[in-house]
């Protein structure tokens, strides 16, 4: 699955201080060999270079889970 910008999506890399979290996609990047990432932007800052496989489309009740928190 390919994301655009804006869209929601959580972030599955544990070794980044942004796993589990829900962001926006800032900006998508592709390489010369077609190899496609995003930066994902969160409330606390940005994860660039992301591979499409570390992220999942956030689904509406993750987004109003997330809201609550704030």
């Amino acid at each position: 699955m390919s994301f655009e910008e804006d869209d929601k999506v959580v972030l599955h890399d544990e070794h980044s201080e942004f796993d589990g979290q829900i962001g926006t996609v800032s900006q998508t990047m592709e390489s010369m060999f077609g190899d496609v990432t995003y930066t994902i932007s969160f409330e606390d800052g940005q994860e660039a270079g992301v591979p499409e496989d570390a992220l999942e489309a956030a689904d509406d009740a993750d987004v109003d889970a997330d809201a609550d928190e704030e």
